[in-house]
C-alpha cells in the first residue's frame, strides 16, 4: 500500500488540528484540497486568493491559533502576498501552502516557474520549500511551530508538484512525535527588573499601561485585567490589542489618550511594537522625563526600544502575573485616584463634545451617527470589523470593544480591502456570534466578490457600507482621484443573492440594521449601502508642545 505527498499534506494539517481551511482551486494543489475535505477539513473556496490568506488572519485572532490558507501556483501564490505581508505587521499567525512547479522540471520554463520561496520571504517570518514528500508532516509541524512560537506571525511552505502526486511507502515518512508551539515553556521577567518596576510604580503619580496584541497572543486578558485592577493604572491598547479588557472598565478612557500619553510619568510598554502608532516614545507624545518600561517576548523589539529605563524580554501574561504579585501590598488603587479623575474628566468632556454629531439627524448622514447606531445594535459580544479610512477613524473614536481578538481592522500597514474577508474568516471562526463589518466604500471594491462567498457558504455576515463617493474625504476638493461616485454596492449585493438596503436618512438605519439581522438568522449575508457625508473628516491630535492647554 502507498501514499502520495498530496494525502500526506491533509493528514499532517488533520494532525495539528486544522479544522477550517480557505483556499482558491488550482494546480498542482487539486489532489491535495480533496483530500483535506477527504479528512473534514471545512472548505471555504474564495474568489481571489488575497481574500483566503486574510481570512485565515481572521480565523486566527478569533481561535487562538493559525489559520491556514491554500493557493495554486505562480500567481495564485503571490496574491496571498498583500494578505500575509498584513498578517506579518500584525504578529499573526498563518500558515499558507502554496503549489509551485516541479522540481524536476525547474530551470526548464515549466508552466508558472518562478521561485516562490525568495519572492514569499519578505513577507512571512519563515518560508521553505518540501523537497523530500516524506517530511511533509515534519515540515507541516516545523510551520506551526514558528507561526504560533515567542512574536506569532505568518509562514509560507512550498510544495512542488511532482512531490504532491508521487507514490512512496508509508513507513518511510517521518512523522513528528510532539506537535507544535504548545507546550513551550513561557519566559517569565527577571525578578530584579520586576522588583525595578514595582519601584518606579510606587513613586509614579501618573502612570500608564500600553498594550498591544502580544496580551492576545499570550491569553493574557485575564492577567492584564487582574493586573489593572489591583493597581488602579490607566490603560490603553493598539488597535489590533482592543478589548483584552473591557473598555467600559473604570481605568478605561479612551477618549483621554492623547492628554494620558503626553501627561504621563511613567509608562509600561507590553507585548507591542514602537512604532508611529505610539509616535516612537518621542516628545511631545510623551513626555520627555516620563520612565519607560518595555516588555515584550522578542529580544529585537526590547533591544530596539528608543527610551527605556527598565526592559524585560518575557511572556505577557507571566509578567503581569509576576507583577500583580510582587505590586500587591506596595501599590494600592487610591495612590493613582487623582490621575483617573484627571482622564475621566477629559474623557467626559471629548464625549460629550461628540453628542451632537452622534445624534445627528442631517443628511447626508454624519458619519458618527452612523458609528452610534451602529454602537447601539451590537452584541456586546460581537465581531466588529472596521476598514476605510474615515470611517475607520470615526469608528476608533465613537464604537467599544469588550472582548479580546473582537476587533479587527486594517492594522499598522494600513491594508485597504481587508474588511470583508476579516469578516468572513471571523464568523467561520465564531459562527454563533455576531460579526459586523463597518466598510468604507473606497475599501470594499478591492474583495467585493467575496460577498459571492459568503453567499455561497452561507456565512452570514453583516456588511454596513459608508458611502462618501470616495477614497478619503475632501472638503476643500483638493485631492486628485478622490471621487468614485455613489456605488450602487447595495443593487450589487442583491444579484450576488444577499440581503441588501440603501439608506439615505438617519432614522432609516436602524431599521436597515434590523432587517440585516433577521436576514443573519436566516443564514443569509447582508449590505447596507449608507450615504455619509463626503466633507465630514476625522481629525487626529497634533502634537506640538508638551503640556500644551487642554
Amino acid at each position: 500500500m502507498s501514499t502520495n505527498g498530496s494525502t500526506l499534506l491533509a493528514q499532517s494539517l488533520r494532525q495539528q488540528g486544522v479544522d477550517t481551511m480557505f483556499y482558491l482551486m488550482g494546480g498542482p494543489m487539486l489532489a491535495a484540497e480533496s483530500a483535506c475535505i477527504a479528512e473534514g477539513i471545512r472548505s471555504v473556496d474564495v474568489r481571489h486568493e488575497q481574500a483566503a490568506a486574510m481570512m485565515a488572519h481572521a480565523y486566527a485572532r478569533l481561535t487562538g491559533r493559525p489559520g491556514v490558507c491554500i493557493t495554486a501556483s505562480g500567481p495564485g501564490t503571490l496574491n496571498t502576498g498583500t494578505g500575509l505581508a498584513t498578517s506579518l505587521v500584525d504578529c499573526t499567525p498563518v500558515v499558507a501552502l502554496g503549489g509551485s512547479s516541479s522540481l524536476s522540471e525547474w530551470g526548464t520554463g515549466a508552466f508558472q516557474e518562478f521561485d516562490q520561496v525568495a519572492a514569499m520571504r519578505p513577507l512571512v517570518k519563515w518560508a521553505e520549500r518540501v523537497v523530500e514528500a516524506r517530511r511533509i508532516p515534519e515540515l507541516i509541524d516545523k510551520a506551526f511551530t514558528i507561526a504560533m512560537s515567542g512574536k506569532p506571525g505568518p509562514v509560507y511552505l512550498d510544495f512542488p508538484g511532482d512531490l504532491l502526486y508521487r507514490s512512496l511507502d508509508p513507513s518511510s515518512v517521518d512523522w513528528p512525535s510532539r506537535l507544535g508551539a504548545r507546550d513551550l515553556a513561557r519566559p517569565c521577567g527577571d525578578l530584579q527588573a520586576i522588583e525595578e518596576v514595582v519601584r518606579l510604580l510606587s513613586v509614579a503619580q501618573r502612570p500608564v499601561l500600553i498594550t498591544g496584541s502580544g496580551v492576545l497572543w499570550s491569553q493574557a486578558s485575564l492577567a492584564m485585567q487582574r493586573f489593572v485592577d489591583a493597581t488602579g493604572i490607566p490603560f490603553y491598547t493598539t488597535p489590533q490589542g482592543r478589548g483584552v479588557v473591557p473598555e467600559d472598565h473604570p481605568c478605561c478612557f479612551l477618549n483621554a489618550r492623547n492628554h494620558a500619553f503626553r501627561d504621563a510619568d511613567m509608562v509600561i510598554v507590553l507585548g507591542t511594537r514602537i512604532n508611529y502608532v505610539l509616535g516612537h516614545l518621542k516628545a511631545p507624545r510623551f513626555a520627555a522625563d516620563a520612565k519607560f518600561v518595555r516588555i515584550d517576548i522578542d529580544p529585537g523589539e526590547v533591544a530596539g526600544t528608543p527610551r527605556m529605563d527598565v526592559g524585560m524580554v518575557a511572556d505577557a501574561r507571566a509578567v503581569l502575573e509576576q507583577l500583580t504579585q510582587a505590586c500587591s501590598d506596595r501599590v494600592a488603587p487610591t495612590r493613582f485616584a487623582p490621575w483617573r479623575r484627571m482622564l475621566s474628566e477629559v474623557h467626559v468632556k471629548r464625549s460629550t463634545a461628540q453628542e451632537e454629531l452622534l445624534h445627528s439627524v442631517r443628511s447626508p448622514i454624519h458619519p458618527l451617527r452612523l458609528c452610534r447606531e451602529i454602537r447601539e445594535f451590537i452584541d456586546r459580544d460581537a465581531v466588529l470589523v472596521v476598514d476605510g479610512q474615515e470611517i475607520l477613524n470615526f469608528g476608533r473614536q465613537s464604537i467599544p470593544t469588550y472582548l479580546p481578538g473582537h476587533r479587527i481592522n486594517s492594522g499598522t500597514f494600513g491594508t485597504m480591502g481587508v474588511g470583508l474577508p476579516y469578516a468572513l474568516g471571523a464568523k467561520v471562526a465564531c459562527p454563533d456570534k455576531q460579526v459586523v463589518c463597518l466598510h468604507g466604500d473606497g475599501s470594499l471594491g478591492f474583495n467585493f466578490m467575496e460577498l459571492d462567498t459568503a453567499v455561497r457558504h452561507r456565512i452570514p455576515v453583516i456588511t454596513v457600507v459608508s458611502l462618501n463617493g470616495g477614497w478619503t474625504s475632501d472638503p476643500k476638493k483638493v485631492k486628485p482621484g478622490r471621487d468614485l461616485g455613489l456605488t450602487r454596492y447595495h443593487e450589487m449585493a442583491t444579484a450576488l443573492g444577499c440581503h441588501a438596503a440603501y439608506v439615505e436618512h438617519p432614522e432609516q438605519i436602524r431599521p436597515a440594521l434590523e432587517a440585516a439581522r433577521q436576514a443573519a438568522r436566516d443564514g443569509v449575508p447582508s449590505l447596507v449601502n449608507v450615504v455619509t457625508d463626503p466633507d465630514a473628516q476625522a481629525t487626529t491630535a497634533k502634537f506640538t508642545t508638551f503640556y500644551d492647554a487642554a
